[in-house]
């Protein structure tokens, strides 16, 4: 029942926004706003089912853990 609420509200979403970009010729925002609605659908989605989703925090760490390191050790 959930899934199917929430593809209504993705599906009003969509019916409110892209045709205004249609209509205007919008083609680059049309495509972010796809890429951007799938990203969406796909998380709330996988939210929804209690599919394990990746923590942003990790990724975080991955990037700059190196470049705390590198940081401490210049300055000590």
């Amino acid at each position: 029942m959930l899934i199917l609420i929430l593809m209504m509200v993705f599906m009003g979403i969509i019916a409110l926004e892209a045709p205004v970009m249609v209509k205007n010729r919008q083609w680059r925002e049309l495509a972010a706003f796809g890429v951007l609605m799938l990203g969406a659908m796909a998380l709330t989605f996988a939210q929804a089912l209690g599919l394990p989703l990746p923590n942003p925090t990790m990724g975080i760490e991955m990037i700059f853990g190196p470049v705390s390191d590198m940081i401490k050790n210049v300055l000590s």
